[in-house]
C-alpha cells in the first residue's frame, strides 16, 4: 500500500473516529481535534477547564473509541510517586516483586495533576520523555503508545502546586475548553437525563496508532517552513542576534528546541486531519513552547500585549500559510504571529 493511499484511509478513520467520539461528547469540537492531533503526533496534552465540561469524559471516550487501555490518576496532595509508578513488594517466596502502577498503560488521566504537590508531579516527567521509568534502580519500558492528558481547574488556587517548568515543556498543547453553546448544553441534558446510552465502537488498535505516527512523521514538510519556524521561536529567545528590542526589554527566557520541533510537527499532522486539504486550522492551542516574561511595572495585561508583538513583522515565505506558535509566559498564553 502507497502512503498516499495510507493517508486517505487514515483520513476517512480519522473522520469515522470523530463521529464515534460526538456520540458522547457534545461540541468541544476544538478539543476532540487537538486531543487527536497530540496523540498523532505522539505527544501530552494539558486540558484546562472549569468543572463540568467533560474532560474526563472526553479522555475516557477517546482511549474506548481507539481502543487504547486507559487509566485515571487522581491527583491528591497526599499522592506519592510510589502510587503512580509502582513499587516493590516481599512476596510469599521472599522475593521482592514489583507490581505496576497506573502509569503502566497507553493512554493517562493525570486528574487535576496540579493538586499534588511537586515530588509527585515529577514522577510522570521520566515516562513523558523516555516513555520509561525507573523504580528501585530497575527500568521498565511502557507499553506503546502512551499519552498523558492531564486536567487543571482554571478557578481554585488555594491547595495547588504549580507545575514546574521542565514538565510543563512536555506538553505539546494546552487545551482551553469552553462552555457549550445554549443548543449544546440542551443537547447535554437531553443525552445524560434519559435512559439511551451510547455505543463507542473501538475502530484503532495500539499497533494502529503507531502505524499511524509512523505515517505522519513521511509527510514531507518544505526546508522554508521549517526554517521559518524555528526563526520564529528563535525571536523569543533574549540573548538572540533576531530578537527585537521589545524581547530583550520583557522577556527573561524564550521558547527552547521542543517549541522548533513541534511547530512543524503538527503543523505536518494537521494534513490528514484536514483531510489533505489546503488551509489554516484555526485556534491554535498554546504551550507549544515556553517563554518567561520578565518581572516589570506592567499590569499583566499589558505584560499579554507586550509579549503578542515582541516577535516583530511576519516574515514572507512561498509555502502558503503556516499557524501561528502559541506559546505560554508566567503572564499569560501567546500565540505569535501566523504567516499571512
Amino acid at each position: 500500500m502507497s502512503d498516499v493511499t495510507e493517508v486517505n484511509h487514515l483520513v476517512e478513520k480519522l473522520n469515522t473516529l470523530k463521529v464515534e467520539i460526538h456520540k458522547v461528547i457534545v461540541g468541544q469540537q476544538e478539543a476532540v481535534n487537538f486531543t487527536l492531533l497530540s496523540i498523532l503526533c505522539g505527544g501530552h496534552s494539558l486540558l484546562i477547564g472549569v468543572p463540568g465540561l467533560a474532560k474526563t469524559l472526553l479522555v475516557n471516550t477517546v482511549s474506548e473509541a481507539l481502543g487504547l487501555n486507559f487509566k485515571r490518576i487522581q491527583f491528591t496532595p497526599d499522592l506519592m510517586p510510589s502510587d503512580i509508578l509502582g513499587s516493590e513488594i516481599l512476596d510469599e517466596n521472599r522475593q521482592f516483586t514489583f507490581i505496576k502502577g497506573p502509569i503502566f498503560s497507553n493512554i493517562i488521566l493525570a486528574d487535576e495533576i496540579n493538586r499534588t504537590p511537586p515530588k509527585t508531579q515529577a514522577a510522570l516527567l521520566e515516562a513523558m520523555q523516555e516513555r520509561s521509568v525507573t523504580v528501585s534502580g530497575n527500568h521498565y519500558k511502557l507499553e506503546l503508545p502512551f499519552f498523558v492528558l492531564a486536567t487543571q481547574n482554571p478557578i481554585e488556587q488555594e491547595g495547588t502546586y504549580p507545575l514546574p517548568e521542565a514538565q510543563l515543556d512536555r506538553f505539546m498543547f494546552s487545551i482551553h475548553l469552553e462552555y457549550p453553546s445554549f443548543e449544546e448544553e440542551v443537547a447535554v441534558v437531553k443525552n445524560t437525563t434519559s435512559n439511551k446510552i451510547q455505543t463507542i465502537n473501538s475502530l484503532f488498535s495500539a499497533q494502529d496508532i503507531i502505524e499511524a505516527q509512523k505515517l505522519i512523521r513521511k509527510i514531507p514538510v518544505a526546508d522554508n517552513v521549517i526554517e521559518y519556524a524555528v526563526a520564529l521561536v528563535g525571536k523569543t529567545r533574549p540573548k538572540s542576534k533576531e530578537a527585537t528590542k521589545l524581547v530583550i526589554s520583557y522577556l527573561d527566557w524564550g521558547a527552547g528546541p521542543r517549541a522548533s520541533q513541534r511547530s512543524w510537527r503538527w503543523r505536518a499532522a494537521t494534513w490528514p486531519q484536514r483531510g489533505g486539504a489546503e488551509g489554516r486550522v484555526q485556534g491554535e492551542p498554546g504551550a507549544a513552547g515556553r517563554i518567561w516574561v520578565g518581572s516589570s511595572p506592567m499590569s499583566s495585561s499589558e505584560q499579554h500585549d507586550r509579549a503578542r508583538s515582541a516577535t516583530g513583522p511576519t516574515p514572507p515565505s512561498k509555502a502558503g500559510s503556516l499557524p501561528g506558535v502559541a506559546v505560554s509566559s508566567g503572564a499569560a498564553t501567546t500565540e505569535l504571529p501566523a504567516l499571512a
